[in-house]
């Protein structure tokens, strides 16, 4: 009786934490718009402006993350074993973004389609 009642209320907090930290498509949407980063990927995300920026539309939304966490690293200063990313433009623009930003941009990101998506 003790690991069914175990189960259930590990089942209820999971349900709970996952709706608390949900990602919310249309504010990562606004997000992108807001800080601009059309101008330099495209506003599909996928058509960027120059060939050496990467198509966003599509990527595994944890990559997005960390990429995003790793460019506020390096903007921030931390030192090069933190897993950090330098670069001027990134780096500023990432200054600006709250954690949740970074989760709903990267999660707005991820459901878009493009190239980068795996056919069967």
């Amino acid at each position: 009786m003790k690991k069914l009642t175990l189960a259930l209320a590990g089942s209820a907090l999971m349900i709970l934490a996952s709706g608390a930290n949900a990602n919310d498509l249309a504010a990562g949407k606004a997000a992108f718009d807001k800080y601009t980063c059309a101008s330099c990927h495209g506003a599909d995300a996928k058509t960027s402006t120059m060939p050496a920026y990467p198509i966003l539309a599509g990527q595994h939304q944890d990559y997005l993350e960390h990429a995003l966490r790793s460019y506020k690293r390096g903007a921030a200063g931390a030192p090069a074993s933190a897993n950090t990313r330098k670069n001027a433009i990134m780096g500023a623009m990432v200054a600006q973004l709250t954690p949740a930003d970074i989760k709903n941009i990267s999660a707005w990101l991820a459901s878009l389609p493009s190239p980068l998506a795996v056919r069967k």
